[in-house]
């Protein structure tokens, strides 16, 4: 460990001897600072000292010899002197950094957490699989920041990802650095955070006015494939979800109190859920003809089996109404704006169609203002009446 007068000039110069993979020059002006040659060639700046806890000499490295110069060797290393005279420690800093997990590792933990709790966790899979995965899993969370998620989610839209699309990478991003900070796993700041989503208002309503609904209601009652058309009106009438509707049995149905419990193991809240049952509805669970013959509601008389999917007869069916941009979805939408239309409460709604906050139910609020104006009109009638009557007097 020889002790040289380092110059700019002589480091060139500074060769590893044969028989030895590294050696260590050391500064004569900046005690500390060493140079450490090897073998083949290449060459770094560190400094040396002892931990103030545990006494061993550690190495904090400074940066290579090709590309940090004498001088800002240096210069880095009596900052760091500094420091470590106040009480810092680099190498365990270092070291601390390391130990933080990656994200491939954070992954994995979010995976068993979500399996259990999340209906929808087959779609983060593929999110995680197709795109973050080569991005950022190898990495480890200290080292995510938030240009380079931003520069990622800029990328996805580049490419022609849709922007919800898009957007969705960041949400999963985002939920899974919250939960490694509730675990423990990760005290930085969350690098996703403040990053402005391409698509944040993303709610799509086709809501049928009354022809529409009119000539909707007329296929429905109409076509020859009854199922399917029960199906639709039941979602209509139910406001109920398509994954609920064809997972519904008949012990799930309660005529005498004209209730529908949908278990927790199908509503998306996954809690227990109960749906009154209107004369609407009820009229079609008279007509589907399965009651005492099969355990399911709606089944398909081809196989025998409940219903999983009906996106191809609904295409015909929309297309066939001349709405051929309504969604299956968009039934339980119309059934919420048929309630607020006809006067009931935002609050009355939220509890039909079982949302947990009443901020998802505030979509409807332009519809409750209506209901209220129209209602604020009929005083405005009144007051004109009697005046009209004042007058003719």
């Amino acid at each position: 460990m020889p002790i040289v007068q380092l110059t700019q000039q002589l480091i060139p110069s500074l060769q590893c001897p044969d028989g030895k993979l590294r050696i260590e020059y050391c500064d004569r002006d900046l005690p500390g600072l060493v140079l450490e040659v090897r073998r083949n060639g290449g060459s770094t700046y560190q400094l040396r000292y002892k931990g103030k806890e545990d006494g061993k000499t550690k190495y904090a490295k400074i940066g290579r010899g090709d590309v940090v110069s004498l001088a800002e060797a240096r210069k880095k290393a009596r900052a760091l002197k500094a420091e470590i005279q106040l009480g810092s420690d680099p190498r365990a800093e270092a070291e601390a950094k390391k130990a933080v997990i990656t994200l491939d590792e954070l992954w994995q933990h979010y995976l068993a957490y979500a399996k259990p709790r999340k209906r929808s966790f087959t779609r983060d899979e593929q999110l995680y699989r197709i795109r973050i995965q080569g991005k950022f899993g190898k990495m480890r969370l200290n080292q995510i920041t938030r240009h380079q998620v931003q520069s990622f989610h800029t990328a996805l839209l580049a490419e022609g990802l849709a922007p919800a699309s898009a957007d969705h990478h960041l949400k999963l991003l985002k939920r899974m650095f919250n939960l490694a900070h509730d675990w423990g796993m990760f005290e930085g700041s969350n690098p996703v955070a403040r990053i402005q989503l391409a698509n944040p208002d993303n709610k799509v309503d086709h809501l049928l006015n009354d022809s529409e609904l009119q000539k909707l209601l007329t296929v429905l009652h109409t076509d020859e494939n009854r199922p399917v058309c029960n199906i639709a009106l039941f979602l209509l009438s139910t406001g109920a979800r398509l994954n609920e509707a064809l997972s519904a049995k008949w012990e799930h149905i309660d005529r005498q109190n004209r209730l529908w419990r949908i278990p927790a193991s199908t509503s998306k809240s996954k809690k227990v859920k109960t749906i009154p049952l209107n004369d609407t509805a009820l009229e079609i669970l008279d007509h589907v003809g399965t009651e005492g013959r099969f355990e399911d509601v709606f089944v398909n008389a081809q196989t025998g089996l409940a219903y999983t999917t009906i996106t191809r007869v609904w295409h015909r069916l929309r297309g066939k109404a001349g709405l051929p941009q309504l969604r299956l979805h968009d039934l339980r939408h119309q059934y919420a704006s048929l309630l607020v239309s006809a006067g009931q409460s935002l609050y009355t709604v939220q509890n039909l169609l079982g949302h947990a906050s009443p901020v998802t139910t505030q979509r409807y609020s332009h519809l409750s203002a209506k209901t209220l104006q129209a209602a604020s009109n009929t005083a405005s009638e009144i007051i004109r009446e009697v005046m009209r009557t004042k007058q003719a007097a």
